[in-house]
């Protein structure tokens, strides 16, 4: 068992609610029960290459638990092992710098790192591990589709600002009988969307999982209109697709590691619902896309706690040398798994997953939104 000293975390990717509840958690563990010193490096991967960092004691983290984002910053730019630079010809090229962070982990005297993020970053964290280095990965995420955990934080504030969304909508949507379109996040997994779309009253939830047809979502705002209620409540994913269709791409940026944006399935809803029910009911369409306020705000009081619980756990698994893992939750108690089994034993610097946890579209959560009139556009 290695003796341990000095630890040092950094937060990747991009940011979520809760991400300062686990590092305060971080902190006040290594300090108050196993009396570590701590370092934190500023933006993610960049500052582990620059060495930019601060120490970490309980003057530093006072006062953060409510906050949202994280005081560390945060980068979803920077894979080390395939690290962006221009040579001396100005031509934009890509080198292994991954040696010049471990020599900086070196000098710091660090004798664990404690990696927070989601795919990207912990792909990088895994080839760390592979170069030797004492590592424990901390899922995040607000999309909740990480594979091996039940639920990582960010995701219950995310759902917060969903519905309140949602509730807001239902003001207009009725008072001007109006169909309401509000797009979220989720990427691939449609939780958001579902949970969001439940809590929120929707009338219509549209996911990666249930490819839809704008017929059937038609159809549906024609039903509520004849019986009576001359609005309708649509909460789209982002990775929500047609029959036979594909995903609405909003950009692409080769140097993210995530390189497709994903965006704009509820405009595109939107004009061709506005061609089939406006000349028959003349209800007007609008839509609203949540974006990053879904990430944003003070953390609710689920993710404060779920945050604490990963982050004191990630340091008793430093106590214990439990190494080249991440922190868990399964069967609702804290546990751990090889960071291989997250995001796949694939080559280094190249970004890969264990295939991404995503909606049952016949298991009890879709049945008991279906058992109340909700549509998926099936």
């Amino acid at each position: 068992m290695k003796e341990i000293k000095k630890i040092a975390l950094l937060t990747g990717g991009g940011d979520c609610s809760g991400l300062n509840a686990v590092i305060r958690a971080i902190v006040k563990s290594a300090i108050l029960k196993y009396n570590y010193e701590v370092i934190g490096f500023k933006g993610g991967y960049h500052g582990l290459y620059t060495d930019d960092y601060i120490k970490m004691d309980l003057q530093t983290i006072s006062g953060i638990f409510h906050q949202g984002g994280t005081i560390l910053k945060m980068s979803n730019k920077d894979n080390l092992f395939k690290y962006k630079m221009t040579d001396e010809n100005g031509k934009v090229v890509y080198k292994d710098v991954s040696d010049i962070a471990i020599a900086n982990l070196k000098k710091h005297n660090i004798d664990a790192l404690i990696i927070i993020g989601g795919d990207g970053t912990l792909t990088s964290a895994r080839d760390f591990a592979r170069k030797g280095i004492n590592v424990v990965g901390i899922p995040k995420t607000i999309d909740n589709d990480v594979p091996a955990t039940e639920i990582t934080f960010g995701y219950r504030t995310a759902l917060d600002h969903i519905m309140l969304s949602l509730d807001a909508l239902h003001t207009t949507a009725y008072s001007h009988d109006r169909v309401m379109i509000l797009e979220v996040m989720g990427r691939n997994a449609g939780w958001l969307a579902l949970e969001g779309g439940i809590a929120g009253s929707a009338d219509v939830i549209l996911i990666p999982e249930i490819p839809y047809d704008i017929n059937t979502v038609a159809q549906t705002i024609f039903d509520r209109y004849n019986r009576g209620s001359k609005f309708t409540i649509i909460c789209v994913s982002e990775g929500a697709k047609p029959l036979g269709g594909d995903v609405t791409i909003k950009a692409i940026d080769k140097d993210s590691p995530d390189s497709v944006k994903l965006g704009g399935i509820g405009d595109l809803l939107a004009r061709q619902l506005d061609k089939i029910i406006k000349p028959v009911t003349g209800q007007d369409i609008r839509v609203t896309t949540l974006g990053y306020i879904q990430r944003g705000g003070v953390t609710n009081t689920y993710d404060r706690v779920l945050g604490t619980k990963y982050g004191s756990y990630a340091v008793e698994m430093i106590a214990n040398n439990e190494f080249g893992r991440m922190v868990v939750i399964r069967n609702a108690r804290m546990d751990s798994v090889r960071i291989e089994e997250v995001v796949g034993s694939g080559q280094t610097g190249q970004t890969s997953t264990g295939g991404a946890r995503i909606v049952n579209p016949h298991g009890d959560l879709v049945n008991a939104a279906k058992d109340i009139g909700i549509t998926f556009g099936e």
